[in-house]
């Protein structure tokens, strides 16, 4: 892929998750505060998935930080919100490319390749989004309330309410549209 082609689209993709968070979610105020079911996760993954790992990590990361940075109730968290996209895309591209090869495949071996990959990179937060908020925010921020809201139950609840989403419409977007992009090896 060429480097002109990689950069647009980790940029687009970038736009995608910050419009996706930004003004695509719905709200949930808890007792604990606020939360919510966005889609930006998946276009950190389809970044992943259509360029590369460190591509849809720094997609998402940037994304998603531009999002919160935006926002006066997630502003405190841009710094937890890096590190956790960077490594969602990271981990989803890294199982994508380098262990399944995904553009060297075809028919059910590529669709079960970018589910399982999908699946390797959104479970990441999915098991670590409320475990390293929880160590952010009790550790960095030295806030023991707010630590303790994200073991509360409405924030896993949507934490996976936005891991189905994302396990669903990703890699349905990404097989839609990856012969269009040309992507696969075989035509190169």
């Amino acid at each position: 892929m060429k480097q002109t082609t990689k950069l647009t689209l980790t940029a687009l993709m970038a736009a995608l998750c910050y419009v996706a968070f930004s003004f695509l979610q719905i709200p949930i105020m808890t007792p604990v505060g606020k939360t919510s079911i966005h889609l930006g996760n998946v276009f950190c993954v389809l970044a992943a998935l259509l360029v590369d790992g460190v591509s849809g990590g720094v997609a998402g990361a940037i994304g998603m930080a531009i999002g919160d940075l935006l926002d006066p109730l997630y502003v405190v968290t841009a710094p937890k919100t890096i590190f956790l996209k960077f490594f969602i895309g990271f981990i989803t591209g890294t199982v994508a490319h380098k262990v399944f090869k995904i553009n060297e495949k075809e028919g059910k071996s590529l669709t079960r390749a970018v589910f399982i990959s999908v699946i390797a990179g959104i479970g990441f937060n999915w098991v670590f989004e409320p475990i390293i908020s929880y160590l952010y925010y009790g550790l960095i921020l030295q806030n023991s309330e707010k630590a303790l809201s994200y073991l509360n139950v409405a924030k896993w609840i949507t934490t996976s309410v936005n891991t189905v989403l994302t396990i669903i419409i990703a890699p349905t977007l990404y097989l839609g549209i990856r012969k269009r992009l040309n992507l696969n090896e075989k035509s190169r």
